[in-house]
């Protein structure tokens, strides 16, 4: 793919943060989009943002946790816009806490959102692609489908899977040589609000000052803008890149992730200790 205009790409997440500069990155060079997400002000407020670009725009709520509901958005998609030629699944949510506190239903819920959200935003869409012989998917991952750390192992596991998921689908897609292609984002600190509506272990987060003081040193470690990597994301797609690192602190850990594991947890173990 390479180019956006008059193309139509169908976005999740997109009421905020790296979803809404996508649409906004889009909308500003002719795609068409179907935006999706359970926000449904936020995406209104996204919808507004790229009115006057000359471009359609649909919105859905859309809980991509529910697989009937992904699958029925991806229908209505094909309905109201004809086809569809980019597919970034972009909706996350987090949840800090260590395994020995967590609540498994705080588990499912992250791997309702972070893992099968992009499973189910695939599925529901490639038949599409593939009919078409052409198209791309993006599938949204993290530095911590990366590296592992303490009081992520949920997240961990999520974008590991998404990692795993993505790169087999881009390897069948080749073998197949069927024209549809996929992506692997792995972005690191972004500013966005994903701290703030994260699920936080109580223990943990009064150990650490407070919800308050967990949003802000998220803030003060997120250097990328959202705007920033959307235009990463979509250069990427041009260059039909198998894997994206967005931000300095994403290309280091990329190296640390190449070191043994027994090095570079130990490093990881000695920080944790000191924090507390």
């Amino acid at each position: 793919m390479k180019g956006f205009s008059d193309r139509v790409a169908a976005v999740t997440g997109a009421a905020s943060g790296i979803g809404r500069a996508l649409a906004r990155e889009l909308a500003g060079r002719g795609a068409h989009l179907a935006l999706a997400d359970l926000d449904e002000a936020g995406l209104a407020e996204t919808a507004g943002l790229c009115a006057g670009s000359g471009v359609k725009v649909s919105t859905t709520g859309v809980d991509v946790a529910d697989r009937h509901a992904v699958f029925a958005w991806a229908d209505q998609v094909m309905g109201e816009h004809g086809r569809v030629d980019l597919v970034v699944n972009n909706a996350g949510v987090a949840l800090l806490a260590e395994v020995a506190a967590m609540a498994v239903d705080d588990l499912q819920w992250l791997m309702g959102v972070d893992f099968f959200g992009v499973v189910y935003g695939t599925k529901a869409f490639l038949p599409h692609l593939l009919a078409r012989g052409e198209g791309h998917i993006v599938n949204v991952s993290s530095v911590f489908g990366l590296v592992s750390v303490p009081a992520q192992s949920a997240y961990n596991a999520a974008k590991f899977a998404v990692r795993g998921f993505t790169d087999s689908l881009r390897m069948e897609l080749e073998v197949a040589r069927s024209g549809v292609s996929c992506t692997t984002v792995h972005p690191g600190g972004i500013r966005t609000n994903i701290v703030r509506h994260a699920r936080l272990d109580p223990e943990l987060v009064a150990s650490a000052g407070g919800r308050h003081q967990v949003a802000e040193r998220f803030d003060k470690m997120a250097r990328t803008s959202p705007e920033a990597a959307a235009r990463r994301i979509l250069a990427a797609v041009e260059r039909n890149q198998r894997r994206l690192l967005i931000g300095h602190d994403a290309r280091f850990l990329d190296l640390v992730s190449r070191l043994p594991p027994g090095l570079y947890q130990r490093v990881v173990v000695a920080g944790a200790r000191l924090l507390r």
